[in-house]
């Protein structure tokens, strides 16, 4: 049953993504996701759930984040070059969801070489041999392309940030829309297990953490309603790669803004 709902979906996607290509479509596209027009539904919850957040990063993303920034350079760009060369799992299924086949090719490229030669993606020897680099994709972006609205802001716990849309598009990942998923938690093959999938996730989350470290503390220092911020930045983040934009977030260190499960 989840599979053809899966199957459907995609099907789906395929056939409507045209319809959204014209300038009168990425009007409509700006429009809908505008971070503005997005509906506070549950903000009783959100709130308490940023909370729960607040204390989960003091006691633990935190304290860790602020070690792993000590590491030596080559360790932490080692660290962030592998995981932005797994992030490719999710994407390339999805650049060929939004209909640009020419970004799926160079992006399967790079992880192929990356994965070999790069040594599991430490080592971006992809960009050295001139390979281009493209911005993530995921199935929340995917969607929107699609024609869905964003529907309500929810803040998840751990997990952070999302809208109504993107975690419904995060169930994917759980259905067979992660190669990463599926070869390590859902067919936990002899070479990787549920370990290195969970690993994964939180060291994404620590490097995450980590890069915008000082970024985080400022906004947390010089906002007036801290929630509210955070909210802000991250739905003008989402729409902007939603809408494939160059424009960076002055309050940013890194270009990624995301949930921790979106990868």
């Amino acid at each position: 049953m989840i599979k053809k709902f899966c199957i459907i979906l995609i099907t789906t996607l395929a056939l409507t993504l045209n319809a959204v290509a014209s300038s009168d479509g990425e009007l409509l596209l700006t429009k809908k996701n505008d971070p503005t027009q997005v509906k506070e539904c549950w903000e009783g919850f959100n709130r308490a759930s940023f909370a729960l957040n607040q204390g989960l990063d003091k006691v633990i993303f935190k304290p860790v984040a602020s070690l792993y920034r000590n590491l030596p350079i080559p360790i932490k760009s080692g660290v962030g070059n592998s995981l932005d060369n797994l992030s490719n799992v999710v994407t390339i299924p999805n650049n060929i969801l939004q209909g640009e086949f020419a970004k799926a090719g160079i992006n399967t490229g790079r992880f192929v070489i990356n994965t070999t030669v790069g040594i599991l993606g430490i080592f971006d020897v992809a960009t050295v041999m001139g390979f281009e680099v493209y911005e993530k994709e995921d199935y929340g972006q995917s969607l929107a392309k699609a024609g869905v609205g964003p529907g309500c802001y929810i803040v998840l716990p751990v997990l952070g940030p999302s809208t109504a849309r993107d975690t419904v598009a995060s169930v994917t990942n759980f259905v067979g829309g992660d190669a990463w998923y599926n070869v390590t938690v859902k067919n936990d093959t002899q070479f990787f297990s549920d370990f290195d999938y969970y690993a994964s996730k939180v060291t994404s989350g620590v490097d995450f953490r980590a890069k915008n470290y000082d970024s985080i503390e400022n906004l947390e220092k010089n906002s007036l309603d801290f929630y509210a911020s955070v909210k802000s930045l991250y739905l003008q983040d989402r729409q902007q790669k939603i809408l494939n934009t160059k424009k960076i977030i002055d309050t940013q260190n890194d270009s990624d803004w995301e949930e921790v499960e979106s990868q």
